[in-house]
């Protein structure tokens, strides 16, 4: 499977849709991945909280509607990053959404972990509550987080006993904190044996330097890509079967004591 990661420059002079027409211009370069990652809510930018309640849309509003017409002409599945999502209630969530190649919408994942502590995404979005993978052909199931999420190692083991092979992480995460960034991705890869693909953004929104260096790595822990703080294409080729060997050879997985269910004890 081939995958490529597209690591946006979202930047304050330029508007939501004209960064829209930009960015599908970029998925249908892509032509002949089979997978498609962009980053955490490149539309607006990740901590550009002012504009969240202005630029919400429906899972199938504006971006959905661009990214799905692009997927399509490319022939790929794109995992769309995150927009802003307005719910039925009013409520706004963080919501990743994943298109297949007929321009569908495959699965759509709402952020768990919000971040902020008492401001921003924190207090002003709702919390996703259910776990999301989504298998895609060529034989790897994709298991979805967002940004922050990938401080939380428990979310990555639920999606991997889910049968995730692959994580993929869409974030904007801070220049400041980038060295967590890298570690974080090697970990949560190295103790599922699955890949991750960690796709960030790169230029300053709301006055926040965006870290860049998308990421990808294997099952061993082993960095396959990884970008610059600029905005850059990773084009990686993924082995499915790399993911079930690694669990073979070095089968940690099965080794688990904790939060597995407690087996009934015999009665005498």
């Amino acid at each position: 499977m081939r995958a490529s990661l597209v690591q946006i420059s979202v930047e304050p002079d330029e508007s939501v849709d004209s960064r829209r027409r930009r960015v599908a211009s970029l998925v249908r370069a892509q032509r002949g991945a089979d997978l498609v990652v962009l980053p955490e809510l490149w539309p607006v930018g990740a901590f550009a909280y002012q504009q969240f309640e202005d630029e919400a849309e429906k899972p199938d509003g504006p971006t959905f509607q661009v990214m799905a017409e692009a997927a399509k002409d490319a022939g790929v599945w794109l995992h769309a990053g995150s927009v802003v999502e307005k719910a039925a209630d009013g409520t706004l969530y963080n919501t990743s959404l994943v298109i297949s190649p007929t321009g569908g919408l495959a699965a759509a994942y709402r952020k768990i972990h919000r971040f902020g502590f008492d401001k921003g995404e924190a207090v002003m979005m709702g919390a996703g509550r259910d776990l999301v993978t989504v298998p895609v052909p060529g034989g790897l199931t994709l298991g979805l987080a967002t940004c922050y999420d990938l401080r939380f190692p428990e979310l990555f083991r639920g999606l991997t006993d889910a049968g995730a092979q692959a994580l993929v992480i869409p974030a904007g995460w801070p220049a400041r904190r980038r060295d967590h960034w890298t570690l974080l991705a090697r970990a949560r890869a190295v103790e599922n044996q699955a890949y991750v693909l960690a796709c960030g953004t790169a230029g300053t929104h709301a006055g926040v330097e965006q870290a860049g260096h998308s990421i990808v790595v294997d099952p061993w822990g082993e960095t396959l890509a990884e970008a610059g703080p600029g905005e850059e294409v990773l084009t990686v080729d993924l082995d499915p079967a790399k993911v079930e060997s690694t669990r073979e050879v070095f089968p940690a997985l099965k080794d688990r004591r904790l939060g597995l269910p407690v087996p009934e004890r015999p009665r005498d």
